[in-house]
């Protein structure tokens, strides 16, 4: 009688919850039409395409002096990543010890590159390359001369131990091609994984263990290809499901347990089938990769956008937010948009990879804890910055690179407080007569070609149109492409520890890669077969199956409401509402 009770009392709750999203819809309808009211029409000056600017965006962009953008925000976007190169790395001497090193530049580069740990130490004094303002010259052509002369670290890495080929990454230890992660152990070839142990070939992996080629998974463990994962374990080729185990070829699952097709089974019947998967084979594996493709596009429910606990907010991937729109990838967000990975920003616009609690800024790459900056890339626990690189623990500077507490500096050249404001104000009236006030940094003054950056990744262009933008294209090495002369077993059994000697040929691409002995151990533990691609097809590959970061216009699968959605109207999966949703999952 009472577990009869509280189901009648948690079918209630479900009701009124489903009650309050249908109200939240209607009302978020009456802020798009006040927003389409309260908004400023331009045309993007690259693109030719219109876009607004909302009052809300202009108080922030009034607070730090700014005009309103030219560029619409997918230009903006591109222009910032031109800045990011994630994961191409080349080996060569660090300019301060002479020692081999890896870094995201290469060789005979113009400016110096020092190894991460070297760039820290007080052995170079970044005032010592400092220069007096020009005003018969525009700002970014002095900025860039100040760039070709100051050390850059080799790469963006604090406090990691046997992880010498990661990049963004903190605390990482025995980690290899691990990009923007944090606090990891033992992990291969991720993308924003962190406080994670065992896991490989994952994007926006969190407090997981022994997850292997999946994709926005949360506090899971011994999972495989597997998306929108929360406290599951033993799960398989499973779509959206929360709480559940030992589940496979499964969707939209809430608390469930010995699942196949959402097929409730016994532990005995379940584990009989488990059995017979092969995935130590890699003709069957690319069997069941197709047919998980197919159960999303034929029979998993989609929400419309992934929003958990957010209020009046658009986009994908987003939780714990308010009034933060045109948001992937972002937590506990307040009064912001046109952000992509990012964690408790307030009052900012336009930040990627900004983390740490970001406030009232605007156009932000790569940075820690920065609060009313604008313009800045690399740069960390700042304030009161203004077209910055590579600097930490810094306030009140403009046009600065690799500084260090550094406070009131023009070009890297100290002043008095009072000097610094007068002259800034200066160089500010200057830069609105040359139109660079307000823009980012030029893409083409970037010291990495397009395709080897994140821009390229997002807003992938051809090899003629980056040129014709003015850009850089990197073409492959040859010396990456040398035929394979060993064929890979299909059965991982077959396998043996001399294959790490080995050098194999991506089955995509044609670049060469290597199967390291850390990560042969980890497809042994897992039972997965030997991948054929690179890491970086693999990469691609799982991008390709994420939801693109735009919104479309479309109507619910279920009960035709018009919504927002990050799958496009001619998209053949079956997409529905919040409430609809919440009607719909089981």
């Amino acid at each position: 009688m009472f577990g009869k009770t509280a189901k009648g009392g948690i079918e209630k709750k479900r009701e009124n919850y489903i009650v309050i999203l249908r109200l939240f819809q209607d009302l978020s309808i009456l802020d798009q039409v006040r927003n389409d009211i309260e908004t400023m029409q331009k045309i993007c000056a690259v693109s030719g395409q219109p876009f607004e600017i909302s009052e809300a965006d202009l108080k922030v962009y009034e607070r730090l002096g700014l005009p309103a953008p030219t560029l619409c925000p997918d230009e903006r976007n591109r222009r910032r990543m031109a800045w990011r190169n994630d994961r191409v790395f080349y080996r060569r001497k660090c300019d301060l010890t002479g020692k081999p090193i890896i870094s995201i530049y290469p060789e005979k580069t113009p400016f110096p590159v020092y190894e991460h740990n070297a760039w820290w130490k007080e052995n170079w004094d970044p005032l010592a390359f400092g220069r007096d303002f020009d005003f018969h010259r525009p700002f970014f052509d002095q900025w860039k001369e100040l760039m070709h002369s100051v050390p850059r670290r080799s790469l963006d890495t604090v406090n990691c131990e046997n992880s010498d080929y990661c990049n963004y990454c903190g605390d990482d230890k025995n980690c290899y091609l691990d990009i923007a992660g944090e606090a990891n152990e033992d992990c291969y070839y991720n993308l924003f994984t962190k406080y994670s142990k065992n896991c490989a070939d994952n994007t926006f992996v969190y407090r997981s263990e022994l997850v292997y080629e999946s994709i926005s998974c949360y506090e899971c463990f011994d999972c495989r290809w597997s998306m929108l994962l929360e406290n599951c374990s033993a799960c398989d080729f499973c779509y959206d499901c929360k709480g559940c185990s030992d589940c496979i070829f499964c969707w939209n699952l809430r608390r469930k347990k010995y699942c196949i097709f959402n097929e409730q089974l016994s532990k005995e019947e379940f584990e009989k089938r488990k059995a017979e998967l092969r995935t130590d084979s890699h003709k069957h594996l690319e069997m069941y990769r197709q047919k998980f493709a197919e159960m999303l596009r034929d029979s998993a429910t989609h929400k419309t956008m992934q929003i958990l606990n957010g209020e009046n907010c658009d986009g994908n991937n987003i939780k714990n937010s308010k009034n933060t729109h045109f948001a992937f990838n972002v937590s506990d967000c307040w009064d912001s948009s046109f952000l992509s990975d990012v964690l408790e920003a307030t009052d900012c616009r336009d930040l990627n990879y900004s983390l740490y609690k970001p406030e009232g800024s605007v156009e932000l790459i790569s940075t820690l804890n920065m609060k009313f900056c604008f313009a800045c890339m690399g740069t960390h626990f700042s304030h009161e910055l203004a077209y910055c690189d590579h600097c930490e623990n810094s306030h009140d500077c403009f046009g600065c690179i690799g500084l260090n507490h550094g406070e009131y500096c023009i070009l890297n050249k100290k002043y008095s407080k009072e000097a610094y404001f007068a002259l800034r104000e200066k160089i500010v009236a200057h830069m609105k007569e040359t139109g660079e006030w307000g823009e980012f940094f030029p893409a083409a003054i970037s010291p990495h070609a397009y395709n080897e950056t994140v821009a390229h990744e997002y807003f992938p262009l051809s090899k003629s149109e980056v040129e014709s933008r003015g850009l850089r294209w990197k073409e492959p090495d040859k010396r990456d492409f040398a035929p394979q002369t060993f064929q890979l077993p299909d059965l991982l059994e077959d396998t043996e520890d001399s294959v790490c000697n080995e050098t194999l040929a991506c089955a995509k691409t044609g670049k060469n890669f290597k199967i390291i002995p850390q990560e042969l151990k980890f497809y042994r533990k897992m039972n997965v077969a030997l991948p054929r691609l690179c890491p970086d097809a693999r990469h691609e590959a799982r991008m390709a199956v994420r939801q693109p970061r735009q919104l479309f216009s479309r109507t619910c699968g279920k009960c035709s409401v018009e919504m927002q959605s990050t799958f496009a109207p001619d998209r053949p999966e079956k997409v529905l509402c919040d409430a609809c949703f919440v009607e719909t999952v089981n």
